[in-house]
């Protein structure tokens, strides 16, 4: 048995195994390499300013000066990790009461890199936050699994924020000042402290609110919801093998993958951006939440059969209307589903994507059991189309979908 046996077994109260010792030679933090990267290059660049665009030939030797931009990134460091990086991460883990290799798992759960025993990569706050993670566990408050579904939660979706907070931020520069993209990437540095309080505030800020609506949803589940909820099985609300009854949407876009062929980088940005910006608005407004994009395609959730059909309509007239962006194919299907890691799952949600290619660029389908929910709701018109085969449900009848009484949803 290697020592990943031992660190998958390994549970996050175990005292250090004497016995065990790291065979591996592991890189350095992430946040260290990305800011030594950045810095190596800025010092490049100072040294060769004729050579900074000619790639990887042009690298000179090291200046053995220390540029006011690398200071300024080792400033923004010391501001971001809470300090000097001065601790080991066995200090940090003993600190905690852990061994290492439970200390691992939830560096790992957060998306870190492994670290080597001699490498000084933790600060104060490291530690802070590892005790704040153990103590969770240790109080009984959170299962050793629940800490580290939590955390993984919290290390990828942070990572894709800042992903994404960084490139709008550079394409922002980019458009603005007229610069190259390298250009932006190296002058955001020197940009960023005077907006990391703000950025953080708003994160704060919107994770109570979305913590909120999630209490809300637990606590006071719309009426309409629990009686649909009945809808296309029998037997009551608690005899189900899927627990939350959802409408699940799907939206794609018409001809995008050709499309995107004969674009330019920047139109494409654009394209995905006001796609993605589009869909947000629309399903917020709705109700509803959205659980991913993935390229041309939107899945949501809304928690009644007529929320749902409100969202899908929109959507669909929304991109008909546009005048960059190409028709959708939109479909909704009312079911049970499982939500979990952020994403949702089950027959319900393979139904939605099934039914999504089927139909019409412009059109909304939704399924059978769908169409009886919304049966008798005057917002909403239901014509049938001949039965079509689907590869795992076999044949099923899908319904188009369209607008009848009432304005919809009302976008400011």
């Amino acid at each position: 048995m290697n020592a990943e046996d031992v660190h998958q077994e390994t549970g996050l109260l175990a005292e250090e195994p004497s016995h065990v010792e790291d065979a591996v030679v592991e890189a350095a933090t992430l946040e260290e390499a990305v800011l030594d990267s950045v810095a190596e290059s800025l010092e490049r660049d100072e040294a060769h300013p004729d050579d900074a665009v000619a790639g990887p030939a042009a690298v000179g030797p090291p200046t053995g000066a220390i540029s006011a931009e690398r200071l300024a990134v080792k400033a923004l460091e010391h501001r971001l990790l809470g300090g000097e990086r001065k601790l080991r991460r066995r200090e940090v883990a003993a600190g905690a009461g852990l061994s290492v290799l439970s200390a691992r798992k939830l560096w790992r759960a957060l998306g870190f890199p492994n670290l080597g025993d001699e490498d000084v990569a933790f600060t104060e706050r490291d530690q802070a936050a590892l005790n704040t993670i153990v103590d969770q566990v240790r109080s009984g408050r959170l299962t050793e699994e629940a800490a580290i579904s939590v955390t993984r939660a919290i290390g990828q979706m942070t990572d894709r924020m800042v992903v994404w907070q960084i490139e709008a931020l550079v394409e922002d520069m980019v458009h603005q000042q007229g610069v190259p993209d390298a250009v932006a990437r190296k002058r955001l540095v020197s940009e960023l402290p005077s907006l990391v309080d703000a950025l953080e505030e708003m994160l704060v800020y919107s994770w109570r609110r979305q913590l909120n609506a999630g209490v809300q949803r637990l606590a006071v589940r719309a009426e309409a919801g629990l009686q649909s909820s009945e809808e296309g099985r029998e037997g009551d609300e608690d005899d189900t093998p899927l627990p939350l009854a959802r409408a699940v949407g799907f939206a794609d876009l018409v001809s995008y993958t050709s499309l995107s062929r004969r674009m330019n980088e920047k139109t494409l940005a654009q394209l995905v951006q006001r796609f993605e910006n589009k869909c947000a608005e629309i399903i917020s407004v709705g109700g509803g939440r959205l659980v991913k994009t993935v390229g041309d395609e939107v899945l949501y959730i809304a928690e009644t059969p007529a929320a749902g059909a409100e969202i899908s309509l929109a959507l669909c007239q929304a991109f008909t209307e546009d005048e960059i962006l190409p028709q959708a194919r939109v479909a909704m299907v009312w079911g049970r589903i499982l939500s979990r890691l952020g994403d949702i799952y089950g027959p319900t949600v393979n139904l939605a994507a099934r039914l999504t290619s089927l139909a019409d660029p412009g059109t909304v389908l939704v399924d059978s059991v769908t169409a009886d929910a919304l049966e008798q709701d005057e917002r909403f018109i239901l014509l049938p189309r001949p039965a079509e085969d689907v590869r795992g449900f076999g044949e099923i009848l899908p319904v188009e979908l369209q607008r009848g009484r009432g304005r919809g949803l009302v976008l400011d």
